[in-house]
């Protein structure tokens, strides 16, 4: 882990360890670590495409035979994702009788125990049967047992709260490794509604193969993953998680969470284990990040009109703080669509949210906040929102999942003249070295 952590510091290559204490395994870290390898790994053609997706939704109507004519390209493309089932799954080649051979990582001193720390975790809805694959941390309790960092917030938190209500266990798919496409459409913001395994699928540029075979599991196996431990979530049983160092950059604490009961675990020949460590950013995660967010951002006119461009900062820990740039086509609407996206997915774990209708470069954290600062009214554009659902990693709040948000609009004319020097003295002594990082803005 601390390998790791010096080596995304110098902004270093992907690792192999070849030769690791206590496991027969090799174990590869930093595969995300820059904007080079995430390029080499996907390539430019699934943003090009996702960008024709929502550019054709978008002017599609009225409809017309040109129109028409060129969704051909979109529609040859859209031919190559989805799903398709195979004999065979080379995961299933290998068991193991325990989760204590493999090579999972204790990132920080404090840290309750090891962890898997890029578990893709897939679920089914008990009701609907839509599938969902998701990153929630996993830790080691025992040799056939872990813990599951499920949320409610989320889909596989979703599911495990449908099984539960009717006293269910709920099957589950912990994989690691194999295509890094499913690593990156474990953590895609996706709409409930879309699958996370068709976006791998769109990511990998081919069909995913996956195999059904009810004698393995009820669920479906993706057929190229290097790991795979499947096991139930049973109802009503909850042990204590963590501490974990987390993205955010503190510990998140000890609380309860369901457990697995880990039926089977099963390898591929010759599987390498993959392992991160998040902290305090930026860490490897954050081209993951960017990755995403450059991906998924051509979406969000489509999905919420009034919304012309979002971007969440990741050095905050992503949800901490976005920005938005929206339409104000009259009084107050600029508002209303801060409000959209505080409604949408996991947008509503943002915590502050910056809103203009100014055509700024939202990567630019200076400039966009800047330009609403200098367009802002601290008394009728300063909107904080109390004892409300918030993410389950925040502290911030009196309890675990509720805290507050704000909004910052800054949207017209600008009407502010920013000061860049600070002139006079703090009042509490307790105060001292007042900076000024940004116009306007003063830190103690």
């Amino acid at each position: 882990a601390e390998i790791q952590r010096r080596v995304v510091a110098k902004r270093g290559p992907a690792i192999l360890f070849k030769n690791v204490k206590g496991s027969r395994f090799s174990v590869v870290t930093n595969l995300y670590g820059s904007e080079r390898r995430m390029k080499i790994a996907f390539g430019e053609e699934p943003v090009r495409f996702i960008r024709k997706i929502a550019t054709t939704i978008q002017h599609i109507l009225p409809p017309t035979p040109a129109k028409i004519w060129d969704l051909r390209n979109i529609a040859f493309q859209a031919l190559k994702v989805g799903l398709k089932r195979v004999g065979s799954a080379p995961v299933l080649e290998n068991t193991l009788d325990s989760l204590y051979e493999l090579p999972t990582l204790m990132s920080w001193p404090k840290d309750g125990g090891r962890f898997v720390t890029l578990p893709l975790v897939y679920t089914e809805s008990p009701k609907t049967g839509k599938g969902n694959l998701g990153m929630y941390r996993i830790q080691i309790y025992g040799p056939m047992e872990t813990g599951m960092h499920i949320q409610i917030h989320r889909g596989g938190g979703n599911h495990y709260y449908e099984a539960e209500k009717e006293g269910h266990f709920l099957p589950v798919h912990i994989y690691a490794g194999g295509p890094p496409a499913l690593t990156i459409a474990a953590v895609a913001p996706l709409p409930e509604e879309i699958s996370e395994l068709i976006l791998a699928s769109l990511l990998l540029g081919e069909k995913l193969k996956i195999q059904k075979n009810t004698n393995v599991s009820p669920l479906p196996v993706v057929a190229d993953a290097d790991f795979l431990i499947q096991g139930v979530i049973p109802p009503k049983i909850r042990k204590p998680e963590g501490p974990f160092g987390d993205h955010y950059g503190y510990y998140a604490l000890k609380h309860d969470y369901p457990i697995v009961q880990v039926k089977r675990i099963y390898h591929r020949k010759n599987a390498i284990w993959p392992a991160t460590v998040v902290g305090r950013p930026p860490q490897e995660d954050h081209w993951i990040a960017e990755y995403l967010q450059d991906l998924l951002s051509p979406l969000f006119p489509v999905v919420m009109p009034a919304v012309k461009k979002v971007w969440a900062y990741e050095e905050s820990g992503v949800h901490s703080l976005a920005a938005a740039v929206v339409k104000e086509r009259y009084q107050g609407e600029a508002f209303t669509g801060a409000l959209r996206i505080l409604g949408e997915g996991q947008l509503s774990l943002t915590k502050v949210l910056l809103i203009t209708d100014q055509d700024v470069d939202l990567k630019n954290f200076r400039e966009t906040f800047i330009t609403v600062l200098e367009r802002m009214n601290p008394i009728t554009d300063l909107h904080i929102f109390a004892n409300i659902s918030q993410d389950t990693l925040d502290y911030t709040g009196p309890t675990v999942n509720q805290g507050s948000k704000a909004i910052f609009l800054g949207s017209g004319k600008k009407k502010n003249d920013l000061k860049t020097q600070f002139k006079g003295k703090l009042s509490n002594s307790s105060f001292k070295n007042p900076k000024i990082p940004y116009p306007g803005t003063l830190v103690v």
